[in-house]
């Protein structure tokens, strides 16, 4: 009588360890996968879908270029008198005042008296230097943060970084489109908030990382010779 062999006894061991293998690299891909879900569901709640005025005033404001209505909903909270100064961050090297108050003519006395440009920044993170430089000459303690409601987060993460000793306020924009429609119904959307949540994952780490003393990317590479001019009004699509 010939006995059938027993598939377990005669399965090649290389088979078996390629099958503990891929179950591993399974579940762990799926532990990434829930991982970033719940993170971006967390950085969602974050971003407000209606705009609030500042909880309280500030010594000054700031705008961070690169979003329709961020400079003019600052003006007026410097109208409003949120705060004494303004510096609009980011704005292009060929942009002079004279292009700003041409788009804000209920502010011309405003933009004379009482606002600063600052074109040497080109991303989020040389915003917060050149904030941290402008407030600290100025001797300001807190400062009001007017940006876009997607990119507050990382604004956030990046200015308090750079000035752990700077109350921030948030105000955050909120665009027509988040407005009218449900941002998940619109692809460019989408696209946004997924791009922007990573690069906001990557601010929180590299300041984690360098709060613990390990600076992969000193703050000299926020201007890096010879680089690209930003595009016209903007330092970047912050």
């Amino acid at each position: 009588m010939s006995l059938q062999p027993d598939d377990q006894a005669t399965k090649p061991p290389r088979a078996a360890s390629r099958g503990w293998l891929r179950g591993v690299v399974l579940a762990g891909m799926a532990v990434v996968f829930v991982g970033v879900t719940v993170g971006f569901v967390g950085f969602l709640a974050k971003l407000r879908g209606v705009e609030v005025a500042p909880a309280s005033r500030a010594d000054g404001i700031v705008v961070l270029t690169g979003g329709s209505s961020r400079v003019s909903d600052a003006m007026e909270l410097l109208a409003g008198g949120y705060g004494k100064r303004l510096l609009i961050s980011g704005v292009h090297p060929t942009n002079a005042a004279s292009d700003i108050s041409r788009s804000l003519p209920d502010n011309q006395q405003l933009l004379t008296c009482c606002v600063d440009l600052d074109r040497s920044a080109i991303n989020t993170r040389s915003n917060a230097a050149e904030t941290r430089r402008w407030a600290h000459e100025r001797g300001f303690r807190s400062l009001i943060v007017v940006t876009s409601n997607y990119h507050m987060p990382r604004a956030i993460v990046e200015l308090s970084h750079a000035m752990p000793d700077v109350r921030l306020i948030p105000f955050a924009v909120v665009g027509e489109k988040w407005r009218d429609e449900p941002w998940w119904t619109r692809g460019a959307t989408v696209r946004l908030l997924l791009s922007e949540y990573v690069k906001y994952v990557a601010a929180e780490l590299r300041v984690r990382l360098a709060d613990a003393g390990l600076d992969l990317t000193p703050e000299l590479a926020d201007h890096p010779e010879g680089s690209p001019a930003p595009s016209p009004a903007t330092a970047q699509a912050n």
